[in-house]
């Protein structure tokens, strides 16, 4: 097999071998060791990670791809850089005859100096997993990358149709590059930094991070101007802003759609001020755009004030509205406590004055008046 891992034999170490391992990946993890992962990219610069691909190539079989990769060891024993320099097939096992199973295809290191397993030699290699009626992988051997996971269904051999590749299988690759470079991510997105200002490229969410010492930060992605009118028929990235034709308009990843800024809504319920033989049950009010609405209720604590039959007294201040929600000029308002009906105002000062009700009507301690208003600011 075409599997050379660079300075693992005890002899042999050819000039090739140096050059073909000699990888110079080794994204860290701490001071001592390194990440495990296939060094990333293809021929047609099109994918992440081609290196060690896999794919099916006969009922039962599947061939690897040649590609290189890194095996960290425990922190003393050191990095191992593999390479296969050329395709590799594997064989699986006839699946079992009740119960499915999941297969483990990893890349393996056996070094004698530190496992006296008489082997000093790298090994693509299937762990057989264990059939269950809901199977799952095995665990990975010490010192080996898991490549890819294959689901063999009972009763499957290559007399009934073999493994179907096309849904078997599950890649379960990782990336790594050298010290300082920025790491495409490859099913490895949450796996943490080592050190703060290490970047990774996340094409899940598409875009830079930065590793601050705890998480990994979004880094701004374009900063870009508003695109002039008629420069630009397709964005660039979900957010671009473009002109229109005197429009504003906002790239949501499929579309140009006219933007509409968020709407900025404040509320409140506290703040109104009684007015002299009056008690304030109740305030609130919502404003936004300039618009406000105000709800508020009172009480009459002192004597009774009774209107004539044409609903006329003296106006009445019942409470003073807090400042920035007071309207720009005197704006009608209405009133009712249940009983009868009027109509008052509201001032700029903030004063909410009653100065209509019912014919013959009271103005009785204990009734509940609810003023309500709609104006601009």
């Amino acid at each position: 097999m075409a599997l050379r891992s660079g300075w693992l034999p005890p002899t042999g170490q050819t000039r090739v071998t140096t050059r073909l391992t000699a990888l110079g990946a080794t994204t860290p993890v701490n001071p001592l060791a390194s990440r495990s992962g296939v060094l990333p990219g293809t021929s047609d610069g099109k994918y992440r990670v081609g290196g060690l691909w896999m794919s099916g190539s006969g009922p039962m079989s599947a061939t690897v791809y040649a590609g290189r990769a890194v095996v960290q060891g425990p922190n003393a024993q050191g990095a191992y850089p593999i390479t296969l320099d050329a395709d590799t097939v594997l064989s699986f096992g006839d699946g079992d005859p009740v119960n499915p199973r999941v297969d483990l295809v990893v890349l393996r290191v056996y070094d004698d100096e530190f496992d006296n397993q008489t082997r000093s030699e790298a090994a693509l290699e299937v762990i057989k997993g264990e059939p269950k009626a809901t199977p799952t992988a095995p665990a990975a051997p010490a010192l080996s990358l898991p490549l890819f996971s294959v689901r063999v269904e009972k009763q499957t051999s290559a007399g009934t149709g073999g493994i179907a590749w096309s849904t078997a299988v599950t890649d379960l690759r990782t990336s790594l590059v050298g010290l300082g470079g920025i790491l495409p991510v490859y099913n490895n997105a949450g796996v943490p930094g080592a050190y703060p200002g290490q970047y990774q490229d996340n094409d899940n969410a598409h875009y830079l991070q930065r590793w601050d010492g705890n998480g990994w930060v979004a880094y701004p992605k374009e900063i870009g101007g508003v695109v002039p009118s008629g420069t630009l028929t397709t964005g660039s990235y979900a957010g671009q802003f473009r002109d229109n034709s005197g429009t504003l308009q906002r790239w949501n990843g499929t579309s140009w759609a006219n933007y509409q800024p968020p709407v900025e809504v404040e509320t409140t319920n506290s703040g109104a001020t009684a007015l002299t033989g009056w008690t304030v049950v109740a305030f609130s009010a919502r404003r936004s755009r300039g618009l406000a609405t105000v709800l508020i209720t009172v009480t009459r604590n002192g004597a009774t004030i009774n209107v004539d039959g044409a609903g006329n007294f003296n106006d009445e201040g019942l409470c003073t509205l807090p400042a920035g929600w007071r309207p720009a000029m005197d704006y009608e308002a209405s009133a009712c406590d249940g009983f009868g009906n009027g109509g008052g105002y509201i001032t700029p000062a903030g004063q909410v004055n009653l100065r209509t009700w019912s014919s013959n009507g009271a103005l009785v301690a204990g009734r509940n008046i609810r003023i309500a208003a709609t104006y601009v600011l």
